[in-house]
């Protein structure tokens, strides 16, 4: 194979079993010339690995092998069909279980007096398929984690259940033809092996059910779509469909592609994809999204994007991207675990020669150090934070909130400040034009033309609202030339052979005019909330001339106050930026109970702004929607995007809201925060266990089976605490109920 890497490659790693395989496959990987980073995730079983162009994808594949496993590279395709195993994955515990019960019943059954103790050539025909066959598997990878000079948890099983099944052997042999059999340890060695693999199959199950979140979205892609080419309806592949074709949806069908709604009207549901409950209304001219499950009316829909590029393939890409990332804290156990199982081995060495030096038997001696090397497996380590993230990462993408990777998950829940845009986040985006004032010598009619004149190439909100009033009026809108946006101020064209510009106060103030006859309806109209856009005539002498001036009026969003009380109880402060007037922002603030208002401020300061509170030591998280945003999202610690705004907005963005809603706002910060508990609960148990269990185990206070019991259930204990983040719902599932 010689392919080569463009820059980013995911690969699936086969054979890793604990926190020390992460830490092998990352260094080999990293010793590949070429190779700038690689990180590679227990619970996903992935590695991501960012390397130059000229790095041939077999190097990498071979470095894998050379560690000790198996590797290949994972393709971003239409999943298929989902085929059923030829046996039950739980099979060999089952047959480990049935073979080793016989062993450690009459043990249970000599605790109440009862003697059934098994021949011992009876016991080791028991223990030897237990040991060689189902527990080749930890022979097998203990020997390629030898032969790469490191250990991992197989080492540990192998050497521990060995170490038990070779002293009975002895004891037998030592003891063959005389009377009175010692006890053997086949039971130990048995159950050992038994124990961890039903932990790792528990293990298994509970992380295919983390990543429940990506299978459910995957099932959302339609495979086939009905497209009307030349008046007849056919019925293709999706593959096959292109960009501008017309898509036919018929009720209860999925719609099988990103695109516009050009004829019928009906409700969607799109709650796999935004996380909103309720249908949503759909007419000619809407957006639908591939994937949504169409209500009661048909619709025919004009394609705007396919495969890769629709918005539930970038979602499953974030997803997935988010569950593969390794968060800041992994890497701290990660070095831990890469010197965790050589000191181990050191440890049990210890065990075993101080209790010979202290006139412990060789069969004492040699038991409480198998029970050392069984009880230090590092499993939970490895899982803790992985399997949180995938938990916490996709119950929230369920309710609409899309994390871009592992590092904004775990720095939202440090959080102290969130800084909000105004249009379109807090309010609905939707202004309206609710007064024109003309200056002396105009006409609202004419400030009304020109200005839509100014805005006819802009979607902008306030031009869009200009172009709507216009429309409504029948107004003859004139055409405009060298049209070009002012940013964070308003626009600029040529219009009838004058240059006009159409802005904020701010705009106005720079063209060095007043508000003059118009300075009372202004102030009267920001003290009631508006938004004003001046409408500026330049002379090209370095003057200019008022003509009028527009109010704008834009509703709140209904669950921003909510979500702003929430997250003064959450303890987070608020701070409102806007390029809006003072009136307006102050009327804004004030109905949400914000304190902190900074109005007028152009895109640059928004993010000068944001870099002042983060030198004043707050964590920061900044909300936003449009290409303005995108300084101030990039500026702040944790960048939140309303994904109804820009897609440069949700680029810089680590994490995505998946509808307009406030309140997903605070459901994120207690998202982040349950996850981010959760690592800390896992990471807390994981290390508990060890440094409890080994001190235990090498005093002889623990046996070799409950040692393995105790190391199955560390791992399954820590994959099911974190599972339980699965039952989250957040404040904005609240509301939708009520």
């Amino acid at each position: 194979m010689n392919t080569s890497l463009s820059s980013d490659v995911q690969l699936q790693v086969e054979g890793m079993t604990c926190a020390s395989c992460v830490a092998r496959v990352e260094k080999a990987l990293l010793k590949v010339q070429g190779v700038t980073a690689a990180a590679v995730n227990l619970a996903t079983e992935k590695a991501s690995v960012s390397a130059a162009a000229s790095v041939p994808l077999a190097d990498l594949l071979a470095a894998v092998e050379k560690a000790g496993y198996s590797a290949r590279e994972v393709v971003h395709e239409l999943p298929a069909q989902a085929t059923r195993p030829a046996a039950p994955t739980w099979w060999p515990v089952a047959v480990s279980a049935a073979l080793t019960l016989p062993l450690v019943l009459p043990m249970a059954l000599a605790l109440f007096g009862v003697q059934l103790m098994l021949d011992p050539w009876w016991q080791l025909a028991l223990a030897t398929p237990v040991q060689f066959w189902l527990g080749a598997r930890f022979y097998v990878a203990g020997w390629k984690a030898l032969r790469a000079r490191a250990g991992n948890m197989d080492l540990l099983v192998a050497l521990g259940t060995s170490a038990a099944f070779g002293l009975s052997l002895y004891l037998m042999w030592q003891h063959a033809g005389h009377d009175g059999m010692p006890h053997l340890y086949f039971e130990a060695s048995a159950a050992v092996i038994t124990l961890v693999l039903l932990g790792k199959w528990l293990e298994q199950r509970a992380k295919r059910q983390t990543a429940d979140a990506i299978r459910a979205l995957n099932a959302l892609r339609p495979t086939t779509a009905t497209v009307r080419r030349g008046g007849a309806e056919l019925a293709l592949p999706i593959e096959s469909v292109q960009v501008g074709d017309l898509v036919v949806v018929r009720p209860g069908e999925r719609v099988a592609v990103d695109g516009e709604v050009v004829e019928g009207a009906s409700h969607l549901d799109e709650s796999l994809i935004t996380g909103e409950s309720r249908p949503v209304a759909k007419h000619v001219g809407d957006r639908v999204t591939g994937g949504a499950i169409n209500a009661e009316g048909a619709l025919l829909v004009k394609t705007l994007a396919i495969g890769a590029e629709t918005t539930l393939a970038r979602v499953i890409r974030m997803v997935e991207s988010a569950q593969a990332a390794k968060a800041p804290i992994q890497r701290v156990v990660d070095r831990v675990s890469a010197v965790f199982v050589p000191v181990v081995l050191g440890i049990a060495a210890l065990t075993f020669i101080g209790w010979m030096l202290a006139g412990g038997t060789l069969e004492q001696s040699l038991i409480n150090a198998v029970a050392v090397l069984v009880i230090a497996c590092p499993c939970a380590l490895g899982l803790a934070t992985p399997t949180a993230i995938m938990a916490g990462t996709g119950v929230a993408a369920r309710r609409g909130i899309l994390i871009k990777d592992a590092e904004a998950l775990e720095v939202a829940h440090a959080v102290t400040t969130i800084a909000f845009d105004k249009t379109g986040t807090l309010t609905e985006g939707k202004p309206a034009v609710v007064a024109i004032e003309p200056a002396p010598g105009h006409t609202a009619h004419d400030v009304l033309r020109l200005a839509a004149a100014l805005q006819r190439s802009s979607s902008h909100p306030l031009a869009v609202a200009v172009l709507e009033r216009a429309r409504s009026e029948a107004v003859e809108v004139p055409a405009s030339t060298a049209a070009r946006a002012l940013p964070g101020r308003g626009v600029e064209a040529v219009v009838e052979g004058h240059t006009l510009q159409l802005g904020s106060t701010r705009l106005l103030h720079e063209t060095g005019l007043q508000a003059g006859p118009l300075h009372d309806q202004a102030q009267a109209l920001e003290a009631h909330g508006r938004t004003l856009s001046w409408l500026v005539a330049l002379d090209g002498q370095g003057g200019a001339s008022l003509l009028g001036l527009l109010a704008f009026g834009d509703a709140l969003k209904p669950n921003a106050a909510s979500a702003v009380k929430r997250l003064h109880v959450l303890g987070v402060k608020t701070v409102l930026l806007t390029g809006d007037n003072r009136g307006s922002a102050r009327a804004v603030a004030e109905a949400l109970g914000i304190t902190d208002v900074r109005a007028e401020v152009l895109p640059a300061d928004k993010a000068s702004i944001v870099q002042s509170l983060r030198a004043n030591g707050e964590v920061v998280a900044m909300v936003g929607d449009g290409i303005n945003d995108a300084p101030a999202l990039a500026a702040a610690q944790v960048g939140i995007a309303m994904s109804t705004g820009t897609d440069v907005a949700m680029e810089t963005a680590g994490i995505t809201l998946m509808r307009g809603d406030p309140l997903l706002v605070p459901d994120a910060l207690d998202v982040s925060r349950r996850t981010y508990a959760k690592i800390r609960q896992g990471l807390f148990w994981a290390f508990a266990y060890n440094v409890l269990g080994i001190p235990l185990a090498a005093l002889g206070w623990l046996s070799p089976v409950i040692a393995g019991a105790a190391m199955a259930f560390s791992s399954v204990s820590v994959v099911t605490n974190a599972l339980l983040l699965r039952r989250w719902q957040g404040a904005s599932a609240d509301k939708e109920t009520t």
